[in-house]
């Protein structure tokens, strides 16, 4: 039988571009909770609020399956930013000519654990 492999959160089709949200992503990755959603309130980008998004859901998600657990416990053991699907909408250019527009779609992944498990 495996161990469980923490509490994870996962935020699908949002309309951010992961090519966005991947350097943001990078800062946050294998940090305490705490320092993690102060890093990404401090941001002003749209992917960090999609981001923080997840990574509270994550945490909460944590706290309600095991009750002993607080919030400083918390780390972001894992972070992936994948890509989603993409709307393609039409711009129109001169000569009745048009071009494709693609609106890129992301889906973030957030597994938080606790800190003590991080020296097994």
């Amino acid at each position: 039988m495996e161990e469980k492999k923490g509490y994870r959160a996962v935020g699908k089709y949002l309309m951010v571009s992961p090519k966005k949200v991947r350097p943001i992503a990078d800062l946050i990755r294998r940090k305490p909770y705490t320092e993690a959603v102060a890093q990404l309130e401090a941001i002003p980008n749209g992917g960090a609020a999609m981001l923080k998004k997840v990574l509270q859901s994550a945490a909460a998600n944590a706290l309600s399956q095991n009750k002993q657990l607080d919030e400083e416990m918390l780390y972001v053991k894992e972070l992936q930013v994948n890509e989603g699907p993409r709307l393609k909408r039409v711009w129109a250019r001169a000569k009745g000519k048009r071009d494709i527009l693609l609106r890129r779609m992301s889906h973030i992944t957030v597994i938080v654990d606790e800190l003590a498990k991080v020296g097994e």
